[in-house]
């Protein structure tokens, strides 16, 4: 996930699939759980690590990926899972319980260009999984385009638009490797031809309104 700085309390990603690459990595994990998740068990509010924003921050601290920073090097499966508590931070209100998000549908996309953007267009981002090679690693701006290096496992992230840039069709990525790595955290990549597989398993879902409704 993209790290931001945004005040207002956003639903927590602790349980969506993270994607660290590496030979031992999770692979991509499994992005159709973490949205059916969603849709049966719900998702708490809560900001980023050590932000005390939401019911339940953030718990892993950022580390650094693929890239020399002021963060510890991340540790890919190495470091452990924190321990799932089901109680908001001492002063939130309103509780856990009453403050969980459900999905009323999560589903997956065809793996075609116009539906993806199609989708994208109705109701907004999308996840992607797709096959990272070595050459991903260094990328920094341009349409990225797989030339050379081994695969080094799979990733999943979050399709936010599409573009052309120099005649080149893209999508535009946000990752989940902080802002220092890539162009500001983003990238772009080849569109329309199923590039490393990234418009192959396209995952999506529209959020349950009526609690928000009866808020209001």
């Amino acid at each position: 996930m993209l790290e931001n700085s945004g005040h207002s309390a956003q639903p927590s990603r602790r349980s969506e699939t993270r994607a660290p690459v590496a030979p031992a990595g999770c692979n991509g994990g499994f992005p159709s759980g973490a949205w059916n998740f969603w849709k049966k068990q719900g998702l708490v509010s809560g900001g980023l690590y050590d932000s005390h924003i939401g019911c339940r921050p953030y718990s892993i601290p950022p580390c650094e990926h693929h890239v020399n920073g002021s963060r510890p090097p991340c540790s890919g499966e190495g470091g452990d899972t924190p321990k799932c508590s089901k109680i908001c931070e001492p002063g939130y209100s309103p509780s856990y319980k009453e403050d969980k998000h459900f999905g009323c549908d999560a589903y997956s996309v065809p793996s075609d260009e116009k539906e993806i953007m199609a989708e994208i267009y109705k109701n907004g981002p999308v996840e992607a999984a797709f096959s990272v090679y070595t050459d991903f690693l260094l990328y920094k701006s341009g349409v990225y385009q797989h030339v050379s290096g081994e695969m080094v496992g799979g990733h999943a992230v979050r399709i936010l638009g599409w573009g052309v840039e120099n005649g080149t069709p893209y999508w535009l990525v946000g990752n989940s490797w902080n802002t220092d790595w890539g162009d500001n955290g983003f990238f772009k990549i080849l569109r329309g031809r199923d590039h490393c597989g990234i418009e192959s398993e396209i995952v999506a879902g529209v959020p349950c309104t009526e609690h928000y409704s009866e808020r209001i």
